[in-house]
This record gives C-alpha cells, sequence and structure tokens, in this order.
C-alpha cells in the first residue's frame, strides 16, 4: 500500500510569510520519506466543521504550481477540486499547465461540491445537488475530449464549448489521471465506474467499505470496464502515529479489499508537519509497503 499527504490546514505553519518556507519542507520531506503523492484542499474558506472559516486557505492550483518547482517525484493535485469552481475548460486547461510544469505528475482529483457557505459568500453559483452531478459529469467528459486529439466543438445541457482546443496536452498520455471523491452509490461510483482512474473514499469502516466497492464493482460490470483498472484509495481517519499497530492493523484490512492507497493528514497539536511526515515515513511507510 502506498500513502498520500493531504494538507488541509495551513495554521501550523503560522504568520502567512512562511507558508512558501513550510509547504516546501513538507513536500521535501514527503517526497524523501517515499510519500507517492501530495494532495492540498481546493477551498476558498477553510471548512468550518474542521476549524473556522477565516483561518487561512491558500488557492490550490496556484499553491500545487509552486510545490511542482520544489518537488522531483511527488504527484501533486487536490483532494478535491469542487465542479463548480471552475468553469471545465478552464479547469481542464489548468490541470495540463500544471502536468507539463511537473514534468507529467498531475492528478485531477473532483468531486460535485458542497460548500455553500464559501459558494454565496464569493458570489459563486451554487446549483442543487442534482445538478451539480450533472455539471460533474459534463466535466469529466470535457477534460478527456480536451486531453484528447479530439479539438472539437462540445455540447451538454449546461456547458457548450465551440473548441476544446488544449496546446500543449499533458504530458500523461490520455492526460493526468482521474480520481473521484465521494461515496455516493447512485451517482458518485457510477461516475467512477464510467469515468475515472480512481475511486477516494472515507474510513468508515471495513464493512461499510467493503459495500462500497462491491456497488463500485456493479457499476463497472454495468458499464463493461474490469474492475481491477479502477485504483482503490482511501482517506485514513486518524493520527497514524498515535497507535502505529492500530493503523497498519487497519490498513492491512483495506489492503484485502483491494485498497492500493492510503491518506494521511496531521490536524491539531504535535510536531511541526515535516517532521511529523519524517516520523510518518520512519514508522509506518515501510509497513504498509509489505500490505
Amino acid at each position: 500500500m502506498d500513502l498520500a499527504l493531504h494538507v488541509p490546514d495551513f495554521t501550523p505553519y503560522g504568520d502567512p510569510a512562511g507558508l512558501a518556507e513550510g509547504l516546501t519542507a513538507t513536500a521535501r520531506a514527503a517526497e524523501d520519506a517515499g510519500f507517492v503523492t501530495l494532495t492540498l484542499m481546493d477551498h476558498w474558506f477553510q471548512m468550518e466543521a474542521m476549524a473556522p472559516a477565516t483561518d487561512p486557505m491558500l488557492d490550490g492550483y496556484t499553491a500545487l504550481g509552486f510545490l511542482a518547482g520544489r518537488t522531483e517525484r511527488l504527484q501533486l493535485g487536490l483532494l478535491v477540486t469542487g465542479v463548480t469552481y471552475r468553469h471545465p475548460g478552464l479547469l481542464a486547461k489548468t490541470v495540463a499547465t500544471l502536468d507539463v510544469l511537473s514534468g507529467g505528475r498531475a492528478l485531477l482529483g473532483i468531486g460535485a461540491a458542497w460548500y455553500d457557505r464559501e459558494h454565496r459568500g464569493l458570489g459563486v453559483p451554487f446549483p442543487p445537488v442534482a445538478e451539480r452531478f450533472e455539471r460533474l459529469e459534463e466535466a469529466l467528459q470535457i477534460c478527456k475530449q480536451m486531453w484528447s486529439d479530439d479539438d472539437g466543438a462540445y455540447e451538454g445541457r449546461h456547458y457548450q464549448l465551440a473548441e476544446t482546443l488544449c496546446v500543449p496536452q499533458p504530458l500523461q498520455p490520455g492526460g493526468p489521471p482521474v480520481l473521484i471523491g465521494g461515496m455516493g452509490e447512485r451517482k458518485t461510483l457510477r461516475l467512477v465506474a464510467q469515468y475515472a482512474d480512481a475511486c477516494n473514499l472515507f474510513d468508515a469502516g471495513l464493512d461499510v467499505l467493503r459495500d462500497k466497492l462491491a456497488v463500485l464493482d456493479q457499476h463497472c460490470a454495468d458499464v463493461g470496464r474490469d474492475p481491477a483498472t479502477v485504483q482503490r484509495t482511501v482517506v485514513a481517519a486518524g493520527d497514524p502515529l498515535a497507535d502505529v499497530d492500530e493503523f497498519v492493523a487497519r490498513m492491512q484490512s483495506y489492503a484485502e479489499l483491494g485498497i492500493s492507497k492510503a491518506w494521511v493528514s496531521r490536524r491539531g497539536p504535535g510536531p511541526a508537519i515535516p517532521g511529523w511526515v519524517e516520523q510518518v515515513g520512519e514508522q509506518v511507510l515501510p509497513r504498509l509497503r509489505e500490505l
């Protein structure tokens, strides 16, 4: 099993002037430790469920472009882009640019969006959930088309593009891998089966994850896709250093379901994030590689 690092909170880096240095140190520590992916938030306000909305929040793709110039191997993405945040044609261009400038290390994580306060606050339309899922499917189609040889028109219900021109193309053939976040059985997992390279599930326990993956397998069968071609990933709950044996045992049970990558984060008081990353790399990652 591989480890990915998610950075959901920028307050540990202190004053805004320290963000660039702190993020650089964190990313380099993750790369040196053997993490395969680093993701940031795609929000304009901090999530109220985690911390005050007024806590610092960076624009995700600008920050990833900065980190691309300070790393060499890490896959870079957002966990996850809300489909309402950017027009799909511009999103495809942004992610293609990240892929080119990072040497082919971009990941497109995407979902239907949910944080209504930041939409209202900044005046961004926030359609009902059913429409957001319709827009998500069209966005996936647009990205796939823009990252192909087809630069013709796209006509959807919500988006109309006269030209799907994207030059330069991403370095990764067919474009960066697409990861869809969420566990909804009727819509989200169907979109994973039809369009995505990976699913991203919440750490809801062994029985729940087993059931969700069974639903995903059925959706794959319905569209004629081999379920083994969908990477299964999870956002692991808790601090892996709090009880390394328990964490490894939990990941072992998930690995037996076919989950091959786990995201971890450090939140709350404790060592500085780069030091925490180094400890995870020393105490946890070698054991996960054996799973």
